[in-house]
């Protein structure tokens, strides 16, 4: 008989341990929540953070994400320059923190460095992660294309953009012309628009010497199949340059050609000369990051708020491939709290709390936004950034990165930039600049 109850008993005890994480409801935030808070028993957690609209709307929903919860939070807000050596120093001992705060650029040094747990981990694990956080309604661009590297995902998107184009919607219907749909439609509208009224030119993009034009070109550079680099050479013995491909000497000609329609000082622009010629007026068309769509819809900041929309970068010979970059949020190999670093994530990224997160100041990453009325009726641009996004999967489908994650890619962007200007000022022809760049890459990488 005692030998029957301690069976009994034990198959209990058992039971008692399996049950719980079978029978978990996390149909709610509130049932989440009791769930998360009985097994963290009021843990803390560190996260390391840039300064950044996301982060500030982030912590207007901490102390709900702590009363349901029961952990607390410590910010360590850091400025985005130091973030990533802060991060990397912690790895290698401390381990103080519990989440990462990281930018897309930085994911494939982090893959390789082994920094980051890979998310599959945590979102495929029901008993940890509500079907209210909903994984796949994050945009496939950013799931797929910023938040990863060599095909295995580290972290959660939580802010990014990519490039679309803003036109004067009073200029067109004065003339009778429809947005650009195709490159050469870009390049048309623009020459039409330069010099047709006083004081307006047909585009404004960024074209400083260096990085800056680098950045420009780039913007629709993968449009015309080119590229700086044969992407799938990086970090083995024999990386290829391409500066001198048919395509990417195209893409240059092509994007001198348009510059010759904008402003004359056009070769001094960062993005914030570029969209400063938009809000006053000057141009009647804009290529430059979604990010700053709110800028440009702003009675406050711009005189074309009330007379401008928006159309996704055009299509090239190439086909889609505009710009991609964001932040994720990651949790580090060292966290000695990754259950409770993941409800953080869970909960400040979830499709449940991404209207409360992007009416508090942080950025749009999710399908169900884009799509939410409240919101677009906030901001005009919605629709056109959405559109945008789904031309710049084109890019991530090609298995590309709109930034090479190449260890060096600063210096090669430099070098880019530098002779790209230099045709730009009429001092070489985009041939001699691309065997230059040619030059000049395969000295550095050697």
């Amino acid at each position: 008989m005692r030998r029957n109850l301690l069976l009994v008993a034990s198959i209990l005890l058992c039971l008692a341990v399996v049950i719980p994480a079978a029978a978990q409801d996390l149909s709610s935030l509130e049932k989440w929540g009791e769930t998360v808070k009985a097994q963290s028993d009021g843990k803390e957690i560190t996260v390391a953070m840039a300064a950044h609209p996301s982060t500030e709307a982030f912590k207007t929903m901490v102390t709900e994400f702590t009363d349901l919860t029961g952990i607390n939070v410590v910010w360590d807000i850091v400025e985005e320059t130091n973030l990533k050596n802060k991060q990397l120093l912690d790895i290698q001992g401390a381990g103080s923190y519990d989440v990462f705060m990281v930018d897309a650029f930085w994911m494939s040094e982090y893959a390789s460095k082994d920094v980051l747990v890979p998310v599959e981990t945590f979102v495929s694990d029901e008993s940890i992660t509500p079907s209210w956080f909903d994984y796949e309604d994050i945009m496939p661009a950013y799931r797929n294309g910023i938040a990863g590297a060599n095909g295995v995902n580290y972290g959660i998107p939580t802010a990014g953009e990519t490039r679309f184009v803003a036109y004067r919607t009073d200029l067109f219907e004065k003339y009778e012309k429809e947005p650009p749909k195709t490159m050469d439609e870009f390049l048309a509208l623009a020459q039409f628009f330069n010099g047709k009224e006083a004081d307006l030119y047909g585009v404004s993009m960024r074209a400083q010497r260096g990085i800056h034009f680098a950045s420009g070109w780039m913007s629709l550079m993968y449009n015309f199949g080119g590229g700086f680099i044969d992407q799938s050479t990086i970090g083995t013995d024999n990386e290829i340059i391409t500066a001198t491909t048919p395509e990417t000497v195209d893409s240059l000609q092509f994007f001198v050609d348009l510059l010759k329609n904008a402003p004359p000082d056009v070769g001094t622009y960062t993005h914030e000369e570029a969209l400063g010629a938009f809000l006053a007026g000057k141009t009647a068309m804009w290529l430059d990051a979604t990010a700053l769509a709110n800028q440009i819809t702003d009675p406050n900041s711009s005189t074309v708020a009330d007379k401008v929309a928006f159309v996704p970068t055009p299509t090239g010979p190439a086909g889609d491939g505009a710009a991609l970059a964001g932040w994720n949020l990651g949790i580090p190999t060292t966290s000695r709290n990754q259950q409770e670093a993941w409800a953080f994530i869970a909960f400040m990224a979830s499709k449940e709390k991404s209207v409360d997160y992007v009416k508090a100041g942080g950025v749009a990453t999710r399908d169900s936004v884009f799509e939410n009325e409240e919101l677009a009726a906030l901001n005009p641009s919605f629709g056109a950034q959405k559109e945008a996004l789904i031309a710049a999967n084109g890019l991530v489908e090609k298995g590309l990165s709109w930034i090479p994650q190449h260890d060096q890619i600063n210096q090669l962007l430099d070098i880019a930039g530098s002779y790209g200007s230099s045709v730009l000022a009429g001092n070489i022809s985009v041939e001699e600049a691309c065997d230059k760049i040619q030059t000049d890459a395969e000295d550095l990488i050697g």
